[in-house]
């Protein structure tokens, strides 16, 4: 089963500073129907204005991982980690028994980033921060795992989460498609960048999203030249 999430349908948050687009319903902003899967809570399409966003506030079992899309954000905590993420940067907060931290667009052109939270399989344990990057040439045609919550991924050189779920993208060229496996759990939710996609043989414009449950299979074929972010969800015995 695959339901299309069209971007114009998510909930929006607009602020002289912010402009948002929430996947998941948050509070009281969103569709009621746009529930979270599983672990999956937020996943919110994000833009900063230049010299703008969020200053020293407090998270708690949570985990967060951030792809910067465009531009750059700087991030700081209350545990001594500073550091500028330029567009193909990601990045994991582990919240656990409390952090605070500050996100900033400091540069001089707007900020686009996808935030994507979920919900950590025990709450606590000592908070912590990671990042990497993803370069369009390493994902070129594949999908490769940013952040997870499997041991073997981490390995691998996916920044850990302390979670269900894997975070991964592609960026996929025109015409191109992928097969993607989905775990026993059998649910994953897809969000194009800026291309259009057929995911199942639904038809997804930029920046939409489809939640799949239900298949241990999907093919995603790119109609334009785009990434493509996905959410998978993990056996919970892992």
């Amino acid at each position: 089963m695959i339901e299309h999430r069209p971007f114009t349908s998510l909930g929006a948050l607009s602020t002289d500073w912010l402009k948002a687009r929430l996947h998941f319903r948050v509070g009281n902003i969103g569709q009621l129907a746009h529930r979270p899967m599983g672990p999956l809570v937020v996943w919110n399409d994000d833009e900063f204005a230049p010299h703008s966003g969020f200053g020293l506030h407090p998270h708690r079992d949570i985990e967060i991982v951030t792809w910067v899309r465009a531009g750059a954000i700087t991030h700081e905590d209350d545990t001594g980690n500073r550091a500028r993420l330029v567009a193909e940067s990601v990045q994991a907060m582990h919240a656990g028994t409390g952090i605070h931290h500050a996100e900033r667009n400091d540069e001089d052109v707007p900020a686009r980033l996808f935030q994507i939270w979920l919900q950590p399989r025990a709450p606590g344990g000592a908070p912590s921060w990671t990042t990497g990057s993803c370069s369009p040439a390493r994902r070129d045609g594949r999908f490769v795992t940013l952040a997870s919550g499997d041991p073997a991924d981490v390995r691998a050189g996916a920044l850990p989460i302390d979670a269900d779920a894997r975070v991964r993208i592609a960026t996929l060229r025109e015409g191109t498609t992928a097969h993607v496996a989905l775990e026993v759990a059998q649910a994953a939710y897809f969000v194009s960048d800026h291309g259009r996609l057929d995911i199942g043989g639904i038809r997804l414009e930029p920046r939409d999203g489809a939640l799949v449950t239900g298949e241990s299979e999907v093919s995603v074929t790119a109609l334009d030249d785009t990434d493509v972010v996905v959410v998978q969800l993990l056996d919970e015995r892992r």
